[in-house]
C-alpha cells in the first residue's frame, strides 16, 4: 500500500517556518506587502484569490486585493501594474489566472516586474531557472520538490517522467528535476507510446488536465507517484489527473487530490513573498 504524501501537513509546516521568519524580518523594521489583482467575477478565481489572502494572513504579510470588472481594458490593467511596480511598498504582485479573453495574457505576465513576479511566471524568471540562476520559481513546480524532499524521497538518479509540458507546470517541473538531478523526460499528447514511456518512471509528475487519465497500466510497482491535476466530479467531488484508487495499491508514495500538490501551490506562493521582502 501506497505512503500517502500528506501536502496538508507539509503546507503547513513550511507556513509556520515562513511566520516565523517574517517576525524576525518586522523586528528588524522589514515588512511584506502581496497585491492581488484579479479581473472578474471567475468563481474558482475567487476562491483561489480569497485562499491567497488568508495565507498572507496568516504569516503575517500585507495583501492589497483589486478586483477589476470583466470589461476592465488592458490598458487600465496595466496601468495598475505599472504604478505597482513602482510603489515600494509592494514586494509583490500577482495577477490571477486566467484573464479576460480580450487581454493579452503573455503581455500581462511580461508588465509585471520580475523583482516582484512571485508567481515566477515572467520570462526573465524562466530564463533564470533555465541557466540555474536565482530568481522567482513557478509555485506548483516547486511545490513538488518540497513535497518530495520533506517526504524524504530520494530524487537524485532517479528516471523522472513528467506528463505535461506547460508553462507554468511542465517545463518548470522538469527543469527543477533536472536541478536535483534526476535523469527527465517529458511526456505530452504527441508522444508515441505515452504507456512505455511512463512505466519507466521512478517518479511520475501528471500535470495533463484529463481526469483520471493516468491509470495503473502507466505505472510501475513503486513508483512514486505526483497528480498536479484538480477536476470536479458529477457528484462535486474533487479527483486529478491520476485514476488514485487503480493507481495506489501499485505505487510506494501517492499524492492525493484533494490534500496534496493543491495546498503547496499557496505555500510557495509565500515562500516566494517572504523572498521578496529581502531581495
Amino acid at each position: 500500500m501506497a505512503v500517502l504524501i500528506d501536502g496538508k501537513k507539509i503546507s503547513q509546516e513550511i507556513k509556520d517556518e515562513l511566520k516565523n521568519k517574517v517576525a524576525k524580518l518586522k523586528e528588524q523594521g522589514i515588512e511584506g506587502a502581496l497585491a492581488v489583482i484579479q479581473v472578474g467575477t471567475d468563481p474558482a478565481s475567487s476562491v483561489y484569490v480569497r485562499n491567497k489572502k488568508r495565507a498572507c494572513e496568516y504569516i503575517g504579510i500585507r495583501s492589497e486585493s483589486y478586483e477589476l470588472a470583466e470589461d476592465t481594458t488592458e490598458e487600465e490593467l496595466l496601468a495598475l501594474i505599472d504604478r505597482l511596480n513602482h510603489d515600494d511598498a509592494i514586494n509583490g504582485i500577482l495577477c490571477q489566472l486566467p484573464i479576460p479573453a480580450h487581454m493579452d495574457e503573455n503581455k500581462i505576465i511580461r508588465a509585471i516586474s520580475p523583482e516582484k513576479d512571485v508567481d515566477g511566471f515572467h520570462t526573465q524568471n524562466v530564463g533564470a531557472l533555465v541557466v540555474g540562476q536565482s530568481g522567482f520559481v513557478s509555485c506548483t513546480p516547486a511545490g513538488v520538490i518540497q513535497l518530495l524532499k520533506r517526504s524524504n524521497i530520494e530524487i537524485a538518479g532517479k528516471n523522472c517522467v513528467v506528463v505535461g509540458r506547460s508553462n507554468i507546470v511542465g517545463k518548470p517541473m522538469s527543469l527543477l528535476m533536472l536541478q536535483e538531478n534526476a535523469t527527465v523526460t517529458i511526456c505530452h499528447s504527441k508522444t508515441a507510446d505515452l504507456k512505455a514511456m511512463c512505466k519507466q518512471a521512478d517518479i511520475i509528475i501528471v500535470a495533463i488536465g484529463k481526469p483520471k487519465f493516468i491509470t495503473e497500466e502507466y505505472v510501475k510497482e513503486g513508483a512514486v507517484v505526483i497528480d498536479v491535476g484538480i477536476h470536479r466530479n458529477a457528484d462535486g467531488t474533487l479527483c486529478g489527473d491520476v485514476d488514485f484508487d487503480q493507481v495506489m495499491p501499485h505505487a510506494a508514495a501517492i499524492t492525493p487530490v484533494p490534500g496534496g500538490v493543491g495546498p503547496m501551490t499557496i505555500a510557495m506562493l509565500m515562500n516566494n513573498c517572504v523572498a521578496s521582502m529581502t531581495r
